[in-house]
């Protein structure tokens, strides 16, 4: 029992500077990827009269040159070595784009990405099938405090549909699966050739799609647009460098900050009024968010300890 204390006090202390820190470095590319998500829906919002697809098509076609151009500097293959998987990331990921997309330009901004936060949850269920990584009994509980804030805050808008409801819950549910398949290519992949083939199925759906229903953009449009690639590609590289340091259960539920942006730009851009559910939902959020976090932080940390030990 002393030589197992005295071990655990070693460790424990040369890990100590480290642990300061409340956000891993995957945590931290999440963080990233929220924001540039959520700054790219606003100007999704911007250009709520052009269709869905549309914008899906210029979005992958800006963020497939950044690609590209990151590729090239890289000197890494573009054409990857996994294209099974590759190819289903890209049409699990295009969909749920799609998807979220309608939400967006059909409903206020706050309850699109509200209804898309229950995607970690399909990511944490999916994981424990695919790629066989375990949530422990205590994480599910700040799960669940998460999601408590997301069923408060979509209680209480009145202003989704149930058809609008179903279709995010479809896309947070692809997102899910997106999430997934982007950790089992975790270490076979360059993260940016992952990204890449994401962004050429939405390229390829997209033009398609411009046969049947397209709008010509027309003044500051184009400059929306061109944001919204602009920040879709940083949200999805962070995205992508976090998925693959970290497991899912560990870093996808910090998606729910998003909630944060969205309520907040939501109300002083689209004067979006939220009420106290509302708030009183975010705070759950917030704290599921920081407890989450900090349960699996410590949890690997005494795992390591453990197994050195034995």
């Amino acid at each position: 029992m002393q030589l197992w204390l005295r071990l655990f006090l070693r460790h424990f202390g040369k890990r100590l500077n480290s642990d300061r820190q409340l956000l891993t470095s995957g945590v931290k590319a999440m963080f990233v990827s929220t924001l540039s998500f959520a700054l790219a829906n606003v100007f999704v919002k911007q250009v709520a009269h052009i269709p869905a697809m549309e914008i899906v098509f210029f979005r992958c076609f800006l963020a497939s040159m950044f690609c590209l151009a990151g590729l090239y500097h890289a000197k890494a293959d573009w054409k990857g070595s996994n294209h099974t998987l590759l190819v289903l990331r890209g049409l699990f990921g295009t969909t749920a784009l799609y998807l979220f997309f309608v939400t967006v330009q059909n409903i206020p901004l706050a309850s699109a990405m509200t209804i898309q936060y229950l995607s970690p949850i399909f990511t944490t269920v999916i994981a424990i099938f695919v790629l066989k990584e375990g949530v422990r009994p205590l994480q599910w509980v700040f799960y669940a405090i998460a999601f408590s804030g997301v069923v408060l805050i979509e209680r209480f808008d009145a202003r989704i549909s149930p058809f609008f409801l179903m279709i995010g819950i479809i896309s947070a549910f692809g997102s899910g699966v997106a999430y997934n398949l982007v950790r089992s290519l975790k270490g076979k992949e360059h993260p940016l050739t992952v990204v890449l083939h994401f962004q050429l199925v939405g390229v390829l759906a997209g033009f398609i799609s411009l046969f049947f229903e397209f709008r010509m953009p027309a003044g500051w449009d184009w400059f929306w647009l061109f944001l919204i690639g602009v920040f879709s590609q940083l949200g999805q590289m962070f995205l992508t460098n976090a998925l693959q340091r970290e497991a899912v259960a560990g870093v996808a539920i910090v998606n729910y900050t998003g909630l944060i942006y969205a309520v907040t730009i939501g109300w002083i851009v689209f004067g979006e009024v939220q009420t106290i559910y509302s708030i009183g939902g975010m705070l759950l959020v917030v704290l599921g968010v920081l407890l989450s976090v900090l349960y699996s932080r410590r949890a690997r940390a005494l795992e390591k300890i453990e197994t050195s030990v034995a």
